[in-house]
């Protein structure tokens, strides 16, 4: 059976039984050309699995780890050196990778806040993809589209996770104050052949589920407290409970008017580069607006 998924960059057919996932950037076009039928189906099956999950979290209290809470905030404040950041604009170069279909341009990333962001790639001879975070009525949701074609929203299910993945300083690790997320130390090891130090974020809900769809893994440099990837999981569009591992990677940091940059991100899916990002230039708390986080 083939599943679908729209997300960040990519739209993936994984068959069930099979670890091979195929992807395409920013969520080509999909199997369902339906927008009012789709719709519909990923909200009644999205409701559908959260019924089977009404198996509640709150049997067991969770609580923030003492060792992870103080890396965060260490890892936050290196980041920022104690700067207040409300928005951020990274300005560079992108390859886009599709097995052998790759298309390189200029790509803007910009975030607001821990829950939107937009990402505009600009294929040379290309039409722009562009993909969005939000959140409206205090509920995540996201989008993509590719020029003139129509927007398509993504499943709710996939937009539980941080929305400025390429953007560390206003991801999860700025959540520790805020007592609906909870972080867990999972120790000291190796991460891509490097020593770190990994934390778990999630969001504490009444329904299992959604702790698992919050889920980000923070792997940090035990000298620096930068982070060098974040990890998490992705899901096909109708089917909530299957995972298929995501994990941005970042390196080259360099100092921009006080604040840590990763000038190199690399978004992975199934364990192939989708994404390669050089950061040529960043802005920080240049009054971005909501408008700018929603596709017309």
């Amino acid at each position: 059976m083939n599943y679908v998924i729209h997300s960040d960059f990519a739209r993936v057919v994984a068959v069930r039984k099979a670890v091979s996932v195929q992807a395409s950037n920013f969520g080509r076009r999909g199997l369902m050309h339906s927008t009012f039928w789709r719709k519909r189906m990923l909200r009644l099956t999205f409701v559908l699995l959260l019924v089977s999950h009404v198996c509640l979290a709150a049997q067991k209290p969770l609580g923030n780890d003492p060792t992870a809470v103080s890396l965060a905030q260490k890892s936050l404040s290196a980041l920022t050196g104690g700067a207040t950041i409300s928005d951020a604009t990274l300005n560079g170069s992108a390859t886009s990778v599709l097995g052998s279909d790759n298309e390189t341009g200029s790509v803007t990333l910009e975030a607001k806040g821990t829950s939107e962001s937009r990402v505009d790639l600009n294929p040379s001879g290309g039409e722009v993809l562009s993909d969005v975070r939000n959140i409206t009525d205090g509920t995540s949701g996201g989008a993509w589209k590719r020029g003139k074609e129509a927007v398509v929203a993504y499943a709710a299910h996939n937009c539980w996770t941080d929305a400025a993945w390429f953007f560390p300083a206003l991801s999860s690790l700025a959540q520790t104050a805020n007592p609906a997320y909870v972080f867990q130390y999972l120790g000291q090891e190796q991460h891509a052949g490097l020593n770190t130090e990994h934390i778990r974020v999630f969001q504490t809900q009444s329904v299992e589920l959604l702790q698992t769809l919050s889920t980000m893994d923070f792997y940090l440099d035990p000298t620096t407290m930068l982070p060098l990837s974040i990890s998490f999981q992705v899901h096909p569009d109708l089917d909530a409970n299957t995972n298929i591992p995501a994990e941005v990677l970042f390196a080259n940091y360099q100092t921009v008017k006080g604040i840590q940059v990763p000038f190199s991100i690399q978004r992975m899916l199934n364990n192939g580069v989708v994404l390669d990002v050089t950061i040529t230039s960043a802005e920080f708390n240049t009054g971005l607006s909501d408008s700018v986080f929603n596709l017309q």
